[in-house]
C-alpha cells in the first residue's frame, strides 16, 4: 500500500486526537479579539487562508492570510501563525525570523526541533500527524482541525462524515474527465484550492479553483461535458446550475468541507495511478522546499 493511501484513511482519528489538545495549546494561538496573520506556502498557505477567513468571520479578531513570502511588512498584528509541515519551509524560516522581537509568533508543524518551530515564540507539533508522502493530506486537514476547535466549531460533523469519505465510493471516474474545477465560498475558498492542489500535484491533471462568484466571469468558458465542477462547501445553486448548462457534470455533496477534501485526496490517488504516476512522489516535487 502507498504511504498516501494509509495517511488519508488515518485523518478523522488525527482530527479528534487535535480537537483533544486544543486546551493545552490554548495560550500559544491567537486569543478572541487580538488581531492575527496566517501564513504558509503551498498545502499550508491555503490552511492558513480558510483558518483566516473563518476566524474573522467568527468576529474573533482581524485576521489575513498570506504565503510566507508575501507576508506585509507594513501590518502590525498581535501575532502570526506559521504553518509547516516539515519545518523546514525556507519562505517561513526567513519570514519568522524577520519578525522576532516585533510580532509574536507561533509554528504548527510536525517536526519537534525543527528550525521553523525553533524560530517562532512558540510551536504546536503535531508529532501524529506527519507524513511519509510528499503530497500533504494528513497533516493540513489536522492542522485545520486544531483551529477549527480553537475558535469554537464543533466538529462533530467533520469526524462523522470523514469517516463516511474514506468508505463511500468515489462520485464519479475520475479518468472520465479532463478539466476539474473545486468552488467555495468564505473560508472553503482556501480548501477549493487546496483539492485543485492534490489533483494537479499528484495526477498532473487540470484544475482549477475559484470563490464561486467568480467563476461565471470568464473561467466558465472552457466548460463542457469533460468538466467537472465540485462544490466544497455550499455554493449559491445558481452557479452550479450555470455550471451544468455547459454540459459539465456537478458535484455538491453537502458534507463538511474537510471531509469533502478527503474524498477530493481519493480522486487524486485513483487518477494518479490510473495513468502509472507515484502518488507518493510526483515529478519536480520535494517534500519541502529549502532554498540555498
Amino acid at each position: 500500500m502507498r504511504a498516501i493511501t494509509g495517511e488519508i484513511a488515518s485523518q478523522p482519528s488525527l482530527w479528534r486526537n487535535a480537537a483533544a489538545i486544543v486546551p493545552s495549546v490554548t495560550g500559544q494561538l491567537p486569543p478572541p479579539g487580538e488581531s492575527a496573520a496566517a501564513i504558509g506556502c503551498g498545502t499550508s498557505y491555503h490552511i492558513a487562508l480558510s483558518y483566516a477567513t473563518l476566524r474573522e468571520a467568527r468576529g474573533l479578531g482581524t485576521t489575513d492570510a498570506a504565503i510566507a513570502s508575501e507576508l506585509s511588512p507594513h501590518r502590525s498584528y498581535g501575532r502570526v501563525v506559521a504553518i509547516s509541515r516539515s519545518g523546514t519551509t525556507t519562505e517561513v524560516l526567513r519570514t519568522l525570523e524577520g519578525l522576532r522581537g516585533r510580532i509574536a509568533t507561533v509554528a504548527i508543524t510536525a517536526v519537534q526541533n525543527s528550525p521553523v518551530a525553533l524560530a517562532a515564540d512558540h510551536s504546536v507539533v503535531l508529532e501524529f500527524a506527519d507524513e511519509q508522502s510528499v503530497v500533504q493530506t494528513r497533516f493540513a486537514t489536522t492542522a485545520l482541525a486544531l483551529l477549527r476547535a480553537h475558535i469554537g466549531d464543533r466538529l462533530g460533523a467533520a469526524f462523522a462524515d470523514g469517516e463516511a469519505a474514506l468508505g463511500k465510493p468515489l462520485p464519479v471516474e475520475p479518468s472520465k474527465f479532463k478539466q476539474f474545477v473545486f468552488l467555495g465560498r468564505g473560508w472553503t475558498v482556501g480548501l477549493a484550492n487546496e483539492a485543485a492542489l492534490k489533483l494537479r500535484e499528484a495526477a498532473s491533471a487540470w484544475t482549477e479553483a475559484y470563490p464561486a462568484m467568480e467563476y461565471r466571469h470568464g473561467p466558465i468558458s472552457v466548460a463542457g461535458p469533460q468538466t467537472l465542477v465540485w462544490a466544497i462547501g455550499p455554493v449559491d445553486p445558481s452557479v452550479l446550475a450555470a455550471a451544468a448548462e455547459t454540459g459539465a457534470t456537478i458535484i455538491d455533496a453537502g458534507s463538511d468541507p474537510m471531509a469533502e477534501l478527503v474524498l477530493v485526496q481519493r480522486m487524486a490517488v485513483e487518477l494518479a495511478e490510473a495513468q502509472g504516476l507515484d502518488p507518493d512522489s510526483p515529478k519536480h516535487l520535494t517534500r519541502s522546499v529549502v532554498l540555498p
